[in-house]
């Protein structure tokens, strides 16, 4: 499931002098797959080290990320699938690729979650909350692609 890679250059990630495990894995666009698929993730994120500390932050960005793209992205289309790229550099940081198959969005159109006449929505927080729970967030290609990244806290 892993294996020492250099990450690529443009999605920001630092150079480490240590390993770099990577992750390449897709599920299919159920809402059931998107569970088992992190639990594992976090698993793999858990033993390698990465952000000792800070991986419930990554594990609840992740579901938002993978919820919607299944949802929002291919629209729960099984035949579609969800690509997630994982990089992790023990004691650094973590950086995660969602991409769907959808047709994106623009991200200026999302509305803001903590606005009073959202309160009552039932939708509208995945975003907000991995903003707020990563260290950077931002979307391409047109938003079918999610770059997250969490460091490591100084210790």
């Amino acid at each position: 499931m892993s294996e020492p890679d250099q990450p690529n250059p443009s999605m920001g990630i630092s150079h480490s002098a240590g390993p770099v495990f990577r992750v390449e894995q897709s599920i299919r666009s159920e809402i059931a797959a998107i569970s088992p698929f992190v639990d594992k993730l976090m698993l793999f994120i858990k033993k390698c080290r990465c952000v000792p500390g800070g991986e419930s932050d990554v594990e609840v960005s992740l579901r938002e990320a993978l919820a919607n793209a299944v949802v929002h992205g291919n629209h729960e289309d099984p035949h579609k699938y969800v690509y997630v790229n994982c990089w992790c550099m023990p004691n650094e940081e973590v950086s995660i690729v969602v991409r769907d198959e959808g047709k994106g969005f623009k991200g200026t159109a999302l509305p803001n979650p903590t606005a009073t006449e959202q309160l009552e929505s039932p939708h509208g927080r995945g975003v907000y909350l991995m903003k707020t729970l990563m260290d950077e967030v931002y979307f391409e290609r047109g938003g079918t692609e999610v770059y997250m990244r969490k460091k490591s806290a100084p210790g």
